[in-house]
């Protein structure tokens, strides 16, 4: 296969199925160029997204438009090939639901919807050994055991990879199945029933959201987490590692584990529209690990509740251009004391929702204990750089605080909470106000950061604060480009080139804006920033406001979350 049919694309052509435990990315030409097995943290099976080995391919054999969509509120994936000999081919994918966090099933459904098309299948998988059994192919690949079926005529090739060329009348329909995991196979499965309950899933777990114009995107967004939530409740930050941030600037990070941060946010979102699973995942999950780490609190974890490894090569693949293959990520060092205020303010949700139970509230008074011990020590803040006394992660506490107190179930909790909130909240005024009158970074970098947004819209203080309006201001004027948002200037040089936008700062910008009252900007703000998407309606973690790319690992979960948190109120 040529370099150029193996290439990877701009992000904003791929598509994601996923399952929970584990997600695949899916490029124009047919190809699975993304899917770790068994589960998120594991190495890839199909590496091509990243110059690796593995890759698993449908599509026409002629030249071809591709198109595609997703089944309404699922991630049920529909590619769709316009074939220059004026037939047209669809092809419909998903990971199986109910999922198994040791064995996947991968289904892809053919079709003939207009004229004889001519297909080509491959399956590409470093096997040890692989058997056809009349038409069903098994065989090993490192620790998995995996299955075949549908690709009639399938044939190994002289590099192992097996393919077949099919040839459909118009209304034909192949299944193709393949089995993967830690367990060898059992009975061969039935495609309609696999295909059945895998569409029942997805029926059964993205909520008929209706919240006006955006309430698809919402319905979207909801399926996104969904998607990359685990049986465990722990969702993804993200399905890929290694994407770049920016060309050869030494961004590319590994995205495959559960931040604290992002679920709460997840959580947070849900909580708007009412008490829906993303909500009770969220704090499932992260009750557990307060719970059991308690000032030991890690910003990640993998989603099965272990420690995230430290960073290391993918050896054999030699990245996404611009960036490099690695595992792992550094935040398992940090101190992030901002989780702390997020995860009260998770808490206070879903106990006004009345979802929360014993558990719930002692590790509401366990993250209230922590932060009156650690409110002053240095941490690494949202965007985990150096340890510094961020302004944000001590507002995020000063909310989360209030939140909870407002909740507490006795006046003795709520009254050490608002004493601690006020305490913080007066030496934060006093290290952290510039002289224009914003909140800025740290007591000693004077320039402002989008993050502080979220302090009136979160409840750290009142959105007409003069503080409040002053932030707003100063973020506007100093870190908005084309309609876009950065998260700060990490030096002199002009906007974008050091990073692009980030998406997450555009949709805090939209509620910063409604909570001040600016309608029409809130509104401005909310479409700008989710017009940044390709056909498949999926986020990265930047823009490239220039080049109009988006950059680093996809989907990006906090992004979705703030979007379905905007939708719920710029109705």
């Amino acid at each position: 296969m040529s370099r150029a049919a193996t290439a990877p694309y701009a992000l904003r052509e791929y598509a994601l199925i996923a399952d929970g435990e584990r997600g695949a990315l899916i490029g124009p030409r047919g190809d699975i160029s993304w899917l770790c097995l068994p589960r998120w943290h594991d190495d890839p099976v199909f590496g091509g997204l990243l110059g690796g080995p593995g890759r698993y391919t449908v599509a026409p054999t002629g030249r071809y438009v591709w198109g595609g969509s997703y089944e309404p509120d699922s991630l049920v994936w529909g590619s769709r090939w316009v074939v220059d000999d004026g037939s047209i081919v669809e092809c419909r994918e998903a990971l199986a639901l109910p999922a198994d966090p040791r064995n996947a099933v991968l289904l892809r459904q053919v079709r003939a919807v207009a004229g004889t098309a001519r297909v080509e299948i491959t399956l590409d998988l470093p096997a040890e050994q692989q058997h056809d059994d009349v038409g069903t192919w098994t065989g090993r690949s490192g620790r998995l055991h995996w299955r075949w079926t549908g690709a009639r005529g399938a044939r190994a090739g002289r590099d192992g990879a097996l393919s077949a060329e099919m040839t459909l009348d118009e209304g034909d329909v192949v299944d193709l199945v393949l089995e993967i995991g830690l367990d060898e196979p059992g009975r061969p499965r039935d495609p309609d029933r696999l295909w059945s309950a895998t569409t029942t899933g997805w029926a059964d777990g993205v909520p008929d959201l209706q919240v006006g114009s955006a309430s698809r995107d919402a319905r979207h967004a909801y399926a996104v987490l969904r998607g990359l939530t685990s049986g465990s409740g722990g969702m993804v930050a993200a399905a890929t590692t290694g994407l770049p941030e920016r060309a050869k600037r030494h961004r590319s990070y590994d995205y495959r584990y559960v931040w604290i941060r992002d679920q709460c946010y997840a959580g947070l979102a849900a909580a708007a529209h009412g008490p829906l699973p993303a909500l009770h995942d969220a704090v499932r999950f992260t009750t557990a690990r307060l719970l059991e780490d308690g000032d030991r609190l890690q910003p990640a974890y993998r989603v099965d509740g272990g420690p995230v490894p430290d960073v290391h090569d993918l050896d054999g693949m030699p990245g996404y251009p611009g960036g490099v293959a690695i595992a792992g990520n550094h935040v398992n060092t940090q101190f992030q004391l901002d989780t702390l205020g997020e995860l009260l303010q998770l808490l206070a949700a879903a106990a006004r929702l009345d979802c929360l139970d014993a558990d719930g509230w002692l590790a509401a008074q366990v993250a209230v204990d922590v932060i009156e011990k650690r409110w002053d020590v240095p941490d690494a803040g949202i965007w985990e750089v150096e340890d510094d006394w961020w302004t944000q992660s001590r507002l995020a506490v000063i909310a989360g605080l209030r939140r909870i107190a407002e909740v507490a179930p006795t006046p003795g909790d709520a009254g050490k909470a608002v004493t601690l909130a006020d305490g913080i909240l007066a030496e934060t005024g006093r290290r952290c106000l510039s002289p224009g009158g914003w909140w800025q970074r740290s007591p000693g970098i004077t320039g402002v950061d989008a993050s502080l947004l979220l302090a009136p819209v979160r409840g750290a203080l009142p959105p007409t604060d003069p503080r409040s309006l002053a932030t707003l201001a100063a973020v506007r004027d100093q870190l908005t480009q084309d309609g876009y948002v950065y998260r700060f200037r990490p030096d002199p040089a002009p906007l974008g080139e050091q990073e692009g936008a980030f998406l997450l700062c555009g949709f805090v910008l939209a509620l910063a804006e409604q909570a001040a009252g600016n309608e029409v900007a809130a509104y401005r703000a909310f479409e700008r920033t989710r017009a940044a998407c390709g056909t498949p309606g999926l986020l990265a973690e930047e823009w490239d406001v220039r080049q109009r790319q988006l950059r680093g690992n996809l989907p990006q979960a906090f992004v979705h979350a703030l979007l379905l948190e905007c939708a719920a109120h710029l109705r």
